[in-house]
């Protein structure tokens, strides 16, 4: 079992920055996928990132790659994810997950934190 947190949320203009930061707990050592979803109001949930907890092999979004950065701190059990030059349209909750390597789904989920872009 993995539990996952997040923070730095916040509402923020566009083209300023955020990083969100997911901190974990509990079976860490294990061999996860951690990846960055964010779902907006009436749209279905969306993968933005994610990065292999033992190595690295960030992976993105087309609509964020340039943008937004991927970054991990096994020290910390932390994944962080770095937004820049934020759009209005990046405007969403954003989630933490975790699945097994080589698992087909995401089992554990963190609670969300809310990023707001104003135009």
């Amino acid at each position: 079992q993995v539990q996952l947190v997040e923070s730095g949320g916040g509402l923020v203009q566009a083209g300023a920055s955020l990083r969100l930061s997911c901190a974990a707990s509990g079976r860490t050592s294990s061999a996860y996928t951690v990846a960055w979803f964010r779902q907006a109001p009436g749209k279905e949930r969306q993968f933005v990132a994610s990065v292999i907890w033992s190595g690295y092999a960030p992976n993105y979004a087309d609509s964020v790659k340039g943008r937004f950065t991927i970054s991990k701190d096994n020290a910390k059990n932390a994944v962080y994810l770095q937004m820049n030059s934020l759009k209005p349209e990046d405007t969403a909750v954003y989630y933490c997950a975790a699945a097994v390597v080589g698992a087909n789904s995401y089992d554990f989920w963190g609670q969300g934190t809310q990023v707001t872009v104003s135009s």
